[in-house]
């Protein structure tokens, strides 16, 4: 499942809706403290997460999910960011750092490498997923729905 954490209720929607038209599942949150109320921390083998937002920050979630050894791959996406701000969340090990708008085929693209890469790092059992876009050919991913994900490698 990818996560997807903006305050922006059109852009919440509309990337849920990319998601889902291309076979991966997503699940939408308003605010980064209604996602780790939520528990799906553990489901997700993605997050994509706004970096300003009321209350708790795309960075400071970010900070949170490290302290609890939770290695989401994540991809921020920002209207405000800048070069000081993309370079601290790189180093606190954000997967990538998208700058709004964004194009929906790299967004898809780096979401396919992150759930693949995520479900190699935690081997398990896996369900299928496919990757449906108009025109071009399904490609198949294998995203890990473990509970264990947020444990850490090797814990």
């Amino acid at each position: 499942m990818v996560a997807i954490v903006d305050d922006d209720d059109l852009m919440r929607s509309a990337l849920q809706g990319l998601l889902k038209a291309v076979g991966l599942p997503a699940q939408a949150f308003a605010s980064a403290e209604e996602f780790l109320k939520s528990g799906q921390q553990r489901q997700a083998g993605c997050l994509i997460a706004d970096i300003r937002m009321p209350g708790m920050s795309g960075l400071e979630l970010q900070a949170k999910l490290n302290a609890e050894a939770c290695r989401i791959p994540i991809i921020f996406i920002t209207a405000h960011g800048d070069e000081k701000m993309r370079m601290q969340a790189l180093r606190a090990g954000a997967v990538e750092f998208m700058a709004k708008p964004f194009d929906d085929e790299a967004l898809l693209e780096r979401v396919e490498v992150r759930m693949r890469l995520h479900k190699e790092a935690f081997r398990g059992s896996c369900c299928k997923i496919r990757i449906r876009r108009p025109g071009r050919q399904s490609a198949q991913i294998r995203a890990d729905h473990r509970q264990q994900s947020c444990s850490g490698i090797g814990a």
